[in-house]
């Protein structure tokens, strides 16, 4: 008897059905895309994220660099002297700790034992910068004869001859590029894990002290590099035994060499820039950090999330505008959908005065009165959902479809967690700003799914609600009332 009526009375009301369903679909539409979209925002600033400090690392570990003092040694070129005759080129490079104050590489150890770390390794970030060109020697052009190109110098010496030096100079061009020593040993924790190896291959664990070099794709086309060539850093040659592509963005570094190397062409034996650190937990990050910074003195723990809150650009901006915005917005237009559903649930019951007043003339109770405008509330919910969640389906895709490129710019000059060339910031380094083009898609999980069908139910109860308690307070009498 339920289900015949409810069914009946469904098919009589269509249009008003329609209208609570549309207003229900609307909120849990909009609920849906504004939840995949902050999904998608938050994929994206994982993935800037991987790309700048290496897939699986949740927290580095660096000391931050000295303020520049009067006695900062300053870079330095030095080139052969030449002969008037000799126009060769000359070349000079210089190899630079990129941005840290070193660590010892025991460091790495002591960071490895620390309660709640899974794994730890660690690098060497560097710059090198290099020059190279030529001098051409001047021709002096002489003006005039002898007699009228003199001039005769103090007391009346000898003159000197008149005219001007032309031609000459020099050309040299300046070329700025990052390398990374990477610990050949652990090769699944750090930068490069954030690059795919496209063609050769990766290093092997035994080549810890090899002259051999992984480059980055966009640097090999660039400079025509692939596997088998060599480049050479600072008088150093390397055989290029792999090209890493970056999995998003650009890549961490240039070109990547074993740990050992970097330290002799830095200088810097048994030193490393920045420990890169996994958690066991990844529920207890914060714990680990503040033991990590309690135990070894003199460093700067800097994790994932601290990393994020430096992400700016649109990125930052459209996900301020759907976690706030967004946000509220969806939640306002679902209240008012729910109380809008309420209202017309109730005034369709007031427009069936009569109807219910004769039923429970025939000895309908109230209860039964009030479930059966709760299940036709209910299923107008249902239905709701269904064109709710189609809706909210269709324009997550959308937003897929169209994929818009989102800039993300991490880095800024005096923060406290830029990064450049394979590792996060510490306070008091300076970093260049980097940017990253992400293309935001919307990805919609179950969980969004069950939570659209919940708030279908939700809003279902709550116009029956809003109803039942109208039916409730009917009585047989007002139905006669109506009677003309």
């Amino acid at each position: 008897m339920f289900f015949t009526y409810l069914r009946r009375e469904l098919r009589r009301r269509r249009k008003a059905a329609l209208v609570v369903a549309s207003g229900l679909a609307l909120g849990i539409a909009l609920v849906i895309i504004v939840s995949s979209v902050s999904s998608g925002m938050s994929k994206a600033q994982d993935k800037v994220l991987e790309s700048l400090y290496g897939l699986g690392t949740d927290m580095t570990v660096t000391k931050a660099a000295a303020a520049p003092g009067s006695g900062t040694e300053r870079p330095k070129f030095e080139f052969d002297a030449k002969g008037s005759d000799d126009d060769s080129t000359q070349s000079t490079d210089r190899v630079m700790v990129q941005g840290f104050q070193t660590l010892a590489s025991t460091t790495v150890d002591k960071v490895d034992k620390q309660s709640g770390v899974a794994d730890a390794v660690g690098g060497l970030s560097m710059t090198v910068m290099k020059v190279d060109g030529q001098f051409k020697r001047g021709e002096f052009k002489q003006e005039g004869g002898t007699a009228e190109g003199t001039r005769g110098g103090p007391g009346g010496g000898s003159g000197q001859p008149q005219g001007e030096v032309q031609g000459g100079g020099a050309s040299f061009d300046v070329n700025s590029y990052t390398v990374y020593g990477t610990d050949v040993t652990k090769q699944d924790l750090g930068p490069l894990t954030s690059s795919k190896i496209t063609a050769g291959r990766t290093f092997k664990a035994t080549e810890t002290n090899g002259k051999v070099a992984v480059v980055d794709a966009a640097y090999a086309k660039e400079k025509k590099l692939a596997t088998g060539k060599t480049v050479t850093i600072h008088g150093t040659k390397f055989t290029i035994i792999g090209v890493s592509t970056a999995d998003s963005g650009d890549a961490a570094a240039n070109l990547y060499i074993p740990l050992q190397q970097a330290q002799t062409l830095a200088d810097a034996k048994n030193k490393v820039t920045t420990v890169y650190v996994k958690a066991a937990d990844s529920q207890a990050i914060d714990s680990v950090k503040s033991t990590i910074q309690k135990n070894i003195s003199g460093t700067t723990v800097t994790t994932s999330a601290d990393l994020a809150d430096t992400v700016s650009g649109s990125l930052s901006t459209a996900s301020d505008l759907a976690s706030s915005v967004g946000k509220w917005l969806s939640i306002a237009v679902l209240i008012a959908a729910f109380l809008v559903a309420g209202l017309l649930t109730s005034s369709a019951v007031s427009r069936r005065v009569r109807e219910f007043g004769t039923l429970k003339a025939l000895g309908w109770k109230s209860g039964r009165v009030t479930r059966q405008v709760i299940g036709e509330a209910l299923v107008n919910g249902l239905m709701g959902g269904v064109l709710g969640i189609a809706v909210g389906l269709a324009g997550a895709y959308a937003v897929t479809a169209v994929s818009p490129t989102l800039t993300a710019q991490l880095g800024s000059s005096g923060g406290g967690g830029g990064m450049r060339g394979g590792g996060m910031g510490g306070p008091g380094r300076q970093t260049a700003s980097k940017a990253l083009d992400i293309a935001l898609t919307a990805p919609v999980s179950l969980s969004v799914i069950l939570m659209a069908v919940g708030l279908a139910v939700a809003g279902g109860l709550i116009a029956g609600a809003f109803g039942g308690w109208r039916a409730s307070r009917l009585r047989p009498a007002d139905a006669l009332r109506r009677v003309e």
